[in-house]
Parts: structure tokens; C-alpha cells; sequence
């Protein structure tokens, strides 16, 4: 039987390099597959396939069986965690998902225990899928950040400039930290569940990292990230995570790094290699190709995948995207990709 740690990705987390290095993609489970589209139009609706441990379960075993992924990673959405704080979530086809924007975190409810029972079917498909996957494998789980949930809960709905979240956080700095360490603590709270419930290491999406001043980058997105590490580690202090602050400046990613702790940083596109060679002497780095050569394939595929590889040989490094798998992905173009990384 494999143990935890001496999973390949387990391993990288732990700072040691892996060749050819271990790959899995963000949204590796989804609408460019037609058996996740099949059982999509069985289940009638994303929030029921997310809170059905047999479908969650099965849609995140597909993109396994199809490439043999390295890693997979949990079904499920990152408002679930606002769902366990008594705000209800809704998801409209070809619109996404949408709350009541709150403006005072009294909005929020429940406490830990509360927390952890509203969110039971998503434990419940860690463990089946523990015992489902291979032992080789790697199972994520993940929980949005609490900046990126805060401007969930201020707007509504996604933002392009995190314009309720900002304004709410210059008005009331106060009530805003409130918020932020509200969500945290269930964020913290959700982390540890899937910990306990088989998941390996787990991953914060900070979607909405980009664009904060450096202060409110400092105070938003890596003071309550650290936050959240230390929680984690309290409890639980061999636990692996994985930050991704998305669209953060190459100063940014480096401040994230050394002042939330976490194991390894997945960074976007636009980070350049040579960067990327350089910053994992100061953490695993996870990245970061984009999907748009993916969705692309062919030699501009083959030219990107080995510009990335030439840059990480020899450094703790997980290949990954810059953001997720678009809709309009071939398979094949999938598979290319695994294979040429396999090959490395």
C-alpha cells in the first residue's frame, strides 16, 4: 500500500524534485468531457452534482481513468463555504453562480460544527473516491480564499474589479476584517474536514487576488491565507497546501509565499519561466501553461509544454494551467499534453 508521502505529488509538496514531474490540470473534471456533459443533463443541475457524493465521486474519477492524471482533484465549488454560513446559492446555466449580496457579516451563521454537518456529502465523496483511486494517486481537496469568497459575498455574484468587496473594505475597514476572519474560520474549518476525510493536501483559490494595492494585498489575501495555514497546522501539522493568489504580480507571488507558508504556489500565464526557475528556490512552484495552447494543440502545444519543462527540470515543480481547462478543449489535446510531460 502507498503511503500519503510517498505520493509524487506528496513528495514535490514536500520540496523534493520529480522527473518527469507530476502533472494534473485545475478543472481537469468537466464540460470538455463528454461523460461529465452526459451525467450533467441526468443530474439537472451543477449544485446537485456537487452535493451528491456518488456523482461528485464519479465526475472527478473521469479525467483519471481518461489520462491518468497524477493528482485529482475534489468535484465541488468554492461558494460552498458560503452555503454553510446560511446564504443560499444559486447556479443559472450559461449565467453562473449568484447569492444575496450581504452587507454585515451578521449575515453569516452557524459556527464550526454547523459548518462541517452542512457540508457532510462533500466529505462523504472524499472518502469514496480515497477508496476508489489508485493508491499512486494524489486526492486534492480545495476551498476558495477568504478574499475571493468576501467578494462573492459583497457583490453577489463574480466581479471584474471587486468593486463591492473594495468599496466595503475602504468605507469599514473593521467590519471587513470581520468578515474576512469569519469566512476564514470556515474555510479553515472545511480544509481540516477534507484533511480528515482522506483528501492528501488541499488547495486555496484566490481567484481575485489581482488587482489590490500592495497593503490591500498584504492585508486581504496573505495575512488571512497565513491565517488559515497556521489553523490547519495546529491541528493537523504534516497537512500539504497549495495557494494559487491568481493574477498576482511577480512580487506578489513572492510575498505570498514566504508570509502565508503554504507547501507551493500555482501561478498563472503570464508568469515568464525564467521567473518561474528561479522562485522555486523559495517554494514548489505549480504551473503554468496556458489553456488557450491547450484548447490550441498541435506544435504551438508541443513548443509551450517544453518551453516549461526546460525552465523546471530539476526543481520541485507540478505541471499544471494557469487557470482551468476551457469547455472548448479537444481530448486529444489533452492527452498530448500528458503524454509529452510523461515523456520528459
Amino acid at each position: 500500500m502507498v503511503k500519503t508521502e510517498e505520493r509524487t505529488v506528496v513528495q514535490v509538496l514536500s520540496g523534493r524534485a520529480a522527473w518527469p514531474p507530476p502533472v494534473w490540470l485545475m478543472r481537469q473534471a468537466g464540460r470538455y468531457l463528454p461523460e461529465y456533459r452526459a451525467l450533467r443533463q441526468k443530474a439537472g443541475s451543477f449544485w446537485a452534482m456537487c452535493m451528491n457524493p456518488e456523482m461528485a465521486a464519479e465526475i472527478t474519477l473521469q479525467p483519471i481513468r481518461r489520462f491518468g492524471f497524477d493528482a485529482a482533484i475534489l468535484f465541488s465549488d468554492i461558494l460552498v463555504v458560503p452555503y454553510a454560513m446560511g446564504v443560499p446559492v444559486t447556479f443559472e446555466e450559461g449565467v453562473g453562480p449568484s447569492l444575496p449580496p450581504i452587507a454585515t457579516v451578521d449575515a453569516l451563521t452557524g459556527a464550526q460544527a454547523q459548518w462541517v454537518e452542512a457540508l457532510a456529502p462533500v466529505y462523504e465523496t472524499l472518502r469514496n473516491l480515497r477508496v476508489a483511486l489508485e493508491p499512486k494517486t494524489t486526492l486534492l481537496g480545495f476551498a476558495g480564499a477568504p478574499w475571493t469568497l468576501a467578494t462573492y459575498l459583497a457583490e453577489g455574484h463574480g466581479s471584474s474589479d471587486q468593486r463591492a468587496a473594495k468599496l466595503w473594505a475602504y468605507r469599514d475597514p473593521d467590519g471587513f476584517q470581520q468578515l474576512i476572519d469569519r469566512v476564514g474560520d470556515c474555510v479553515a474549518a472545511h480544509l481540516i474536514a477534507q484533511l480528515d476525510a482522506g483528501a492528501d493536501a488541499v488547495q486555496l483559490f484566490d481567484s481575485w487576488a489581482g488587482g489590490l494595492t500592495e497593503d490591500g494585498y498584504a492585508r486581504w489575501v496573505v495575512k488571512p491565507t497565513r491565517r488559515i495555514v497556521d489553523r490547519i497546522h495546529a491541528v493537523r501539522p504534516g497537512a500539504k497546501i497549495i495557494g494559487f493568489p491568481r493574477a498576482s504580480t511577480l512580487a506578489g507571488y513572492k510575498l505570498y509565499a514566504v508570509g502565508t507558508k503554504v507547501d507551493a504556489v500555482s501561478v498563472d500565464t503570464a508568469a515568464p519561466q525564467s521567473w518561474m526557475s528561479g522562485f522555486a528556490e523559495v517554494t514548489t512552484v505549480q504551473g503554468n501553461l496556458d489553456p488557450l495552447v491547450l484548447m490550441t494543440g498541435g506544435a504551438a502545444l508541443d513548443i509551450a509544454v517544453d518551453e516549461i519543462l526546460n525552465a523546471m527540470r530539476g526543481k520541485p515543480f507540478i505541471f499544471n494551467l494557469g487557470h482551468g481547462v476551457l469547455p472548448e478543449t479537444p481530448l486529444e489535446n489533452v492527452a498530448r499534453l500528458v503524454q509529452r510531460v510523461r515523456q520528459a
